[in-house]
């Protein structure tokens, strides 16, 4: 049975910073919970379109992006303490710099997967950040077991790992800012 998780975060950095930080697969295992011990075994990236030209030149973040058609192969602990790990191949189905960009599960642990990152740029309290919005559409397998599995354990394993996520985020987004004005 098909699920929905929607989450969201706002975070006081510029959108072009937020999206080039999400767009580099490379970043993903610093995003899951270090027992998962993440890691991205191979990639097919393809290059997106061109960046567009920021206003500011100190807003033209330079980094890796995977365009749509780039596949990853990504694996990880599905379960603290088991010394197995699941393989996860996604593939980038969507992509709209500064704004979007969708993945989807073409092999792995779910029957089906359906993950969109919405970045838009968001004013708070008079602070420029960015919202972070994601959107999955997810399913696992083995019908009414996998539902059962989903109301035990999946679901809140699943928002804890986005939990984490945007607890790392806090911590992570102020390095990349510093390191991205060092570059200029």
């Amino acid at each position: 049975m098909p699920q929905t998780m929607h989450t969201s975060q706002w975070v006081p950095f510029p959108v072009e910073l937020v999206f080039a930080f999400f767009a580099n697969p490379g970043n993903l295992p610093h995003l899951m919970p270090k027992w998962q011990q993440a890691r991205v075994e191979s990639s097919r990236l393809i290059a997106p379109p061109p960046r567009p030209v920021a206003d500011d030149p100190a807003l033209r973040y330079q980094s890796q992006a995977a365009g749509v058609g780039s596949e990853m192969v990504i694996s990880f602990r599905p379960v603290a303490r088991l010394p197995f790990r699941v393989s996860w191949i996604a593939r980038i189905t969507e992509f709209v710099w500064n704004d979007h960009f969708c993945d989807t599960q073409l092999k792995g642990p779910f029957a089906s997967w359906n993950h969109c990152h919405h970045i838009a740029s968001e004013t708070r309290e008079g602070v420029n950040g960015t919202l972070i919005v994601d959107e999955l559409e997810y399913a696992l397998p083995m019908g009414p077991l996998g539902t059962m599995a989903h109301g035990l354990f999946v679901r809140r394993q699943m928002e804890s790992t986005f939990a984490y996520r945007q607890r790392r985020l806090e911590e992570i987004l102020p390095v990349a800012a510093r390191q991205a004005s060092r570059r200029k």
